[in-house]
């Protein structure tokens, strides 16, 4: 997703160190998390291999279900980013939300 591998040595206070029988062998400097959704987006055009923008409506609401699920709207101009990809409105996008949310809880209610 992004990552940067590092010597130990160079490791920030936000970077995962990781150590091997007790010694520091390697840091990871994660991405920031809007950086992360640029990959996110990147690997899932490289997955249907063709522009998410080209896709059809329900592989498009897909896209927002599964990128709901990993937080991708928690990051700042998070919607803006995905409309962007997939060549919609951020209305849109929010409708999309909206139709995963009212789903989960027809789900619940149907459970109970």
């Amino acid at each position: 997703m992004g990552a940067e591998l590092l010597d130990p040595g160079l490791a920030g206070p936000d970077d995962v160190v990781l150590s091997w029988e007790g010694e520091d062998v390697l840091a990871v400097r994660l991405p920031q998390l809007s950086e992360s959704l640029d990959h996110i987006l990147a690997a899932m055009e490289r997955r249907h291999g063709t522009p998410l923008a080209g896709l059809d409506r329900k592989s498009k609401q897909e896209i927002v279900r599964l990128l709901e699920a990993r937080g991708a709207f928690s990051v700042r101009h998070g919607v803006e980013t995905v409309a962007g990809a997939l060549g919609v409105s951020r209305f849109t996008v929010y409708n999309y939300l909206n139709r995963e949310t009212a789903l989960n809880r027809e789900k619940a209610v149907k459970a109970d």
